[in-house]
């Protein structure tokens, strides 16, 4: 009794349509009443809509297997970007069936919403697609996907509950890693804005002698061969390789402020992710540090296959911590780590120049035995702000003072470059592309 009444009932739902059946009954009900010449109308229509009320009863629950549904979620979802999901649909009544799905998918999201709508005919199949964008790494739990499903009668909804309950991992973003690795490998970074660097000189490392073709330069034409084959020969060398690539990043309070749904953080992880990946197809070595209140992870450079994947597992758990930079926790893990000359890419963010300063003892003396690039960013909403016309009195004040933070920004940037570091000042939605520029430019310039 208990299973019939779950089967029958629990999954049962009044649509619009009886609803109105119900309410015209009533309306002749009540006018017959006033006017005895409907007779037995009333009586009639009601019975009608109860016939077709047990129709459709029967057509829904005539079959234990009605519909069948798959719906294919990614083992792990990638952060900041867009994830395809699909629902596999497919109708097993001998009748075309209106159907509405409400997908459970993780609060992370805040969307109480997600509702589709299709209709299969007979046999049909049918795949329906929708992305998420998921904004912060962890676990993100799916729940049940819950059909409605209406004959053509369309008085009644009978519900489906599918599917089990599946917790999926959100990793930093392997999908941007996935277009930069094959757009690397075939020589077309220009493609997503990467700049073309003019080589100044060659490196070292030869690589082979060819013929010559238009635009080599004519500087490494190779004589000796050109006499022996009697045609133009050049020397073809190659970018030095196995050089140390370390990507340090800052997990303290000041990585946490947030720009269109994704933390400082998160930025500098995907860059940090993308800019190994890039530097290990240029055959250089990767490695990584984190850094907040104490030294976090470290992941020593190498170039093996593994290598990416390695460092993709610790970045996943990485999170904000809530106090400052340790920098001379910093400075031994970096002596204590790096055996070698290594460009050192620290991303960090700094909102003042006393913030700077405090820092800036420890950021000299790894610069001294490292190429010390600094990563921090600008606050796009002072900047948006600062370029606003004031209307008002208060409009004056709050352009100045972002136009004061703003301008502070650049003061940054020379405090360090008197100093001898390389800095890299960018707006969060630029930082990939703009890391890999620099790193692309200080290789093409034999800086490391």
């Amino acid at each position: 009794m208990k299973s019939f009444f779950r089967k029958y009932y629990t999954d049962l739902f009044l649509n619009k349509r009886l609803f109105i059946g119900l309410g015209a009954c009533v309306t002749l009900f009540v006018f017959s009443f006033f006017m005895p010449f409907l007779g037995d109308l009333p009586y009639f229509f009601f019975g009608v809509l109860l016939i077709l009320l047990c129709v459709d009863l029967l057509l829904l629950y005539c079959t234990e297997k009605a519909v069948f549904l798959r719906r294919e979620i990614p083992e792990r979802l990638s952060n900041g970007d867009d994830n395809e999901l699909k629902i596999y649909l497919e109708n097993f009544y001998a009748f075309e069936v209106k159907i509405g799905i409400i997908d459970e998918i993780p609060f992370q999201f805040q969307k109480r919403d997600l509702w589709f709508s299709t209709s299969l005919a007979a046999r049909e199949n049918k795949t329906i697609s929708y992305q998420l964008k998921p904004t912060k790494r962890g676990e993100y739990e799916f729940g049940q996907t819950r059909l409605y499903v209406q004959s053509p009668i369309g008085l009644i909804n009978r519900r489906f509950n599918i599917g089990v309950y599946k917790t999926v991992p959100v990793y930093p973003s392997f999908l941007k890693l996935r277009q930069y690795e094959l757009l690397a490998v075939s020589n077309r970074l220009t493609e997503i804005g990467l700049k073309k660097i003019r080589r100044i000189g060659h490196s070292m490392e030869f690589d082979q002698v060819k013929n010559y073709v238009a635009g080599d330069d004519y500087r490494t034409i190779n004589w000796k061969a050109t006499a022996r084959k009697g045609d133009l020969m050049v020397n073809s060398y190659t970018d030095e390789k196995a050089q140390h690539i370390y990507c340090v990043i800052d997990k303290s309070r000041a990585m946490k402020m947030p720009f269109e749904g994704l933390s400082l953080l998160d930025y500098a992880i995907n860059a940090s992710l993308i800019l190994s990946s890039v530097a290990l197809v240029k055959e250089d070595k990767a490695g990584l540090i984190t850094i907040a209140e104490k030294t976090g992870s470290i992941v020593p450079a190498d170039r093996k296959p593994t290598q990416l994947n390695r460092i993709m597992e610790v970045l996943y758990k990485e999170k904000t911590r809530y106090l400052e930079t340790d920098m001379e926790a910093l400075y031994m893990s970096v002596r204590s780590t790096l055996k070698q000359r290594s460009l050192v890419v620290f991303f960090t963010n700094f909102e003042s120049m006393s913030a700077l300063e405090r820092q800036l003892p420890f950021l000299k003396r790894i610069a001294k035995f490292h190429l010390l690039l600094v990563v921090f960013f600008e606050n796009t909403t002072l900047k948006a702000l600062s370029q606003e016309p004031a209307a008002d009195v208060e409009g004056i004040y709050i352009k100045t003072i972002a136009e004061k933070f703003a301008y502070e920004k650049k003061v940054m940037v020379k405090e360090l470059a008197k100093h001898g570091i390389l800095s890299l000042l960018t707006a969060p939605q630029d930082l990939t592309v703009n890391v890999v520029n620099e790193y692309l430019a200080l290789k093409a310039r034999q800086r490391i």
